[in-house]
């Protein structure tokens, strides 16, 4: 289990697009936000996707990096940047399952042909500027998510009142 203010694994990604991913590269006043989605294959990750890519302007002026990543691969992930719509949100793919364990995220298998064979269930995880856990949020199912308002008021929160990372013990 990743505990808050502890190193987070070590974590690179393709992106859609071309370009390469690193963790250890971000350079964020604020936080890294990382959310790992379902696939493709799965609609309740669009609009949660969507909704995040609206928004990605709103994080940034909070000093907040974000990216997307699943466990999809590469035509999968192309297939999501372009036919969702996701214009500035960077979209990872190939993450393990051993990388998707590390993180602590569940790990599914389909029942529906549209699902790749194995896929990580949700989560979003803010990660400091120096590579520590600030919070982590973990889903096993597609639904009752957490919604990205709430976590900009909570970035507000965290940086009016240099709120510290719970749950360390």
């Amino acid at each position: 289990m990743l505990k808050p203010n502890q190193p987070v694994p070590a974590l690179d990604v393709a992106l859609a697009g071309g370009e390469t991913w690193c963790l250890a590269d971000q350079t964020p006043e604020t936080f890294t936000v990382i959310e790992f989605y379902r696939g493709y294959h799965c609609p309740r990750c669009k609009v949660h996707l969507l909704d995040l890519d609206h928004k990605i302007k709103r994080f940034a002026e909070r000093g907040c990096g974000v990216i997307a990543i699943s466990m999809d691969p590469r035509d999968r992930a192309e297939k999501t940047a372009q036919e969702w719509g996701t214009h500035d949100l960077p979209i990872g793919y190939g993450l393990t399952e051993d990388q998707a364990r590390t993180w602590g995220l569940y790990i599914s298998e389909s029942f529906q042909t549209k699902e790749t064979e194995t896929f990580c269930e949700p989560g979003m995880f803010l990660v400091q500027p120096d590579g520590r856990l600030y919070s982590a949020v973990y889903h096993t199912t597609p639904f009752h998510r957490h919604h990205f308002a709430d976590v900009l008021e909570a970035v507000d929160m965290i940086r009016a009142r240099n709120y510290p990372p719970r749950g360390t013990k």
